[in-house]
Order: C-alpha cells, then sequence, then structure tokens
C-alpha cells in the first residue's frame, strides 16, 4: 500500500479528539508551508509582475477599497 494511503487510513482510524488535534496541527503545518512558498515567490521574482500591475491599477485608479 502506498504511504499516502497508509496515511489516509491511519487519520480515519483516529478518535475524534486525536483527529481535532491533527487538524489543528495540519493547518498550521499547511499555512507555515504557504508562507514559505509565498516567501521564495517573492525573493525568486515571481511575484513582481503582478505587484506592478497592482500598483499600476492602483495609480489609475481602477481599483475599489475591500
Amino acid at each position: 500500500m502506498g504511504n499516502v494511503k497508509s496515511i489516509e487510513k491511519a487519520v480515519e482510524a483516529l478518535p475524534a479528539a486525536e483527529l481535532a488535534e491533527f487538524r489543528h496541527w495540519f493547518a498550521e503545518f499547511d499555512a507555515a508551508a504557504w508562507d514559505r512558498q509565498i516567501e521564495q515567490d517573492a525573493a525568486s521574482g515571481k511575484l513582481d509582475a503582478l505587484a506592478a500591475e497592482t500598483l499600476a491599477d492602483h495609480r489609475a485608479g481602477s481599483v475599489r477599497e475591500l
């Protein structure tokens, strides 16, 4: 059985309290991974074009406040 399938089965077998604990841990883990990816993308310049486009739209007055 594949590693992911083994993990899925283990998660399915968790009691409710341990599942809640795992979900909390995974949410933090996933958020940290997302943050690292955004930081890498920003540092590598992958987001530069998007930032430039957004700033140009803002300067042109074609954005609205949320």
